[in-house]
């Protein structure tokens, strides 16, 4: 408890010292934030959510959220990977009504097959990415196999140039998210996955939203280098239904403040499995990933990722069979890097979108813009990262 104290104490320093906004101080400190350290002591861990605990002066008191038990089917949630939803733990935080957290609730090996499809069918063209601004279509048509050798050989060359999986940052499904105009649109849509759609679905209904209809999901390929800028995520047209978040890989710090930067934000972890969902007054609220953290035993697998994928899956599951192959590529990347999948619905019922001039279909639809992942690798980052210093 002392150390927490401290760490708030050190934290609440940090914002209110002259300068930036409150969001951003906190957001540099984390970014440079070391695990095992005093520097984290005020992250929220919800992983050990059920360990009775006082409440810590300065850090939002975690309370229990109750999930609509029978509004998801226990072979429903098996068919996605998922526990029955009476044995999921879910949380939310006092200051923070809509905000729901959800550890690991993925049945042991299932998030085998989610890491897969991210990394190798959810890439795939007609899906829009991130390397679609600098190469061709035929040079991305196929990312995972122009990568697989590459990672497969990555423990007796790790000097060898990155792969185009390596290279990846971001994968728009359904309504693409158009990068420059920070508008979605009809013109540019790719059919949303049915796996995720489901998987989406279920997650929705079991935190009370039936009838969340999955049309546009953003993924995000975090390195350890990676951070995701402050940003709220209003581009959709009808914010009454939820942003839903899945992670897999390496921990990360997640932040989530208020409605201005001038707000503090309250820092939480989000582990491999963890399921977040932001709903009502937390739905506009800003947000950011200032950190990725190593596995404290060097390039290491999160534990939960150790457990294989059930060779023989259950009669209707929407999980597909992951071959040694598959997950030996899968497993080299994910030991320093994160996924992470949002998912939202764009439209409300009946609701279409709003006509636009043509000059704004035009636009570059790969265009960098708003809430993409930085590398601090990058020439640009570290002269920026410099300038900060």
């Amino acid at each position: 408890m002392k150390k927490m104290a401290a760490a708030v104490a050190s934290l609440t320093t940090v914002a209110t010292e002259p300068g930036e906004d409150a969001f951003r101080k906190l957001f540099r400190f984390y970014r440079q934030s070391r695990r095992g350290t005093a520097d984290l002591g005020a992250v929220i861990d919800f992983s050990t959510a059920h360990v009775a605990r006082g409440p810590s002066p300065g850090v939002p008191k975690v309370v229990r959220f109750p999930l609509n038990v029978s509004s998801v089917t226990d072979r429903d949630a098996c068919r996605a990977g998922l526990q029955p939803v009476s044995k999921w733990q879910a949380y939310g935080l006092e200051g923070y009504p809509g905000f729901i957290f959800i550890p690991n609730p993925f049945l042991p090996g299932c998030q085998w097959h989610w890491v897969k499809q991210c990394l190798k069918l959810y890439s795939q063209k007609p899906n829009v990415c991130n390397l679609d601004k600098h190469m061709t279509k035929e040079e991305t048509q196929s990312l995972w196999e122009q990568s697989k050798e590459c990672l497969r050989s990555k423990e007796v060359n790790k000097r060898r140039p990155r792969s185009l999986l390596e290279r990846l940052r971001w994968v728009t499904l359904g309504y693409h998210y158009n990068w420059d105009s920070k508008k979605y649109s009809a013109d540019h849509y790719t059919p949303f996955p049915s796996d995720l759609a489901f998987l989406s679905e279920q997650v929705a209904a079991a935190c009370g939203f039936q009838g969340f209809q999955a049309e546009a999901g953003i993924l995000n390929y975090y390195r350890l280098d990676s951070t995701l800028g402050i940003h709220v995520d209003r581009s959709e047209l009808d914010h009454s239904k939820p942003l839903l978040s899945f992670s897999f890989g390496q921990s990360a710090i997640f932040l989530l403040g208020g409605l201005k930067r001038d707000e503090a934000p309250t820092a939480m972890f989000m582990h491999s499995g963890d399921i977040m969902v932001m709903s009502g007054f937390s739905r506009l609220l800003n947000h950011a990933v200032p950190r990725v953290l190593p596995h404290p035993d060097g390039e290491c697998l999160p534990h939960c990722l150790e457990t294989p994928l059930p060779a023989v899956l259950p009669s209707g599951s929407l999980l597909e069979p992951c071959s040694v192959e598959d997950w030996q590529v899968c497993s080299t990347y994910l030991k320093t890097a994160r996924v992470n999948m949002t998912v939202r619905q764009v439209l409300a019922t009946n609701q279409d979108f709003p006509l636009e001039p043509m000059e704004e279909t035009k636009r570059d639809i790969t265009a960098d813009g708003l809430c993409h992942l930085d590398d601090q690798n990058s020439p640009v980052k570290r002269a920026r990262l410099n300038s900060d210093a």
